[in-house]
């Protein structure tokens, strides 16, 4: 297995540890669709929350998701909650994990 995804694979497991720490419930880890990935699906106080999650140890990793990430994202987004049959208000979250800490940058698609 590649570096990078042992080291993604480690982010998102602190960042569900975090979360679920943190009263969220987590309904779904990595959800694909032809579109592109969720990395993690949870909700709190009845919205959904979508969580990207960035490692970085040595810059803002916030600056890796782009606009054309984000595209991605938001119909991946669109695709779960049509597949899903889901009709909730939710939010697309930034989870950005370093050696130092963990911090939730929410409503990143606004």
């Amino acid at each position: 297995m590649k570096i990078s995804l042992v080291i993604g694979l480690k982010a998102e497991t602190k960042a569900v540890e975090y979360l679920s720490k943190h009263g969220y419930s987590i309904l779904e880890r990595n959800f694909h669709s032809r579109f592109g990935e969720i990395d993690i699906v949870a909700s709190k106080e009845d919205i959904l929350h979508f969580f990207e999650v960035k490692y970085s140890k040595e810059y803002d990793a916030l600056t890796r998701i782009t606009p054309k990430k984000l595209q991605r994202i938001i119909k991946t987004v669109d695709f779960y909650m049509y597949k899903k049959n889901v009709d909730l208000d939710y939010q697309i979250d930034a989870l950005i994990v370093n050696d130092k800490l963990i911090e939730i940058v929410e409503n990143i698609s606004i």
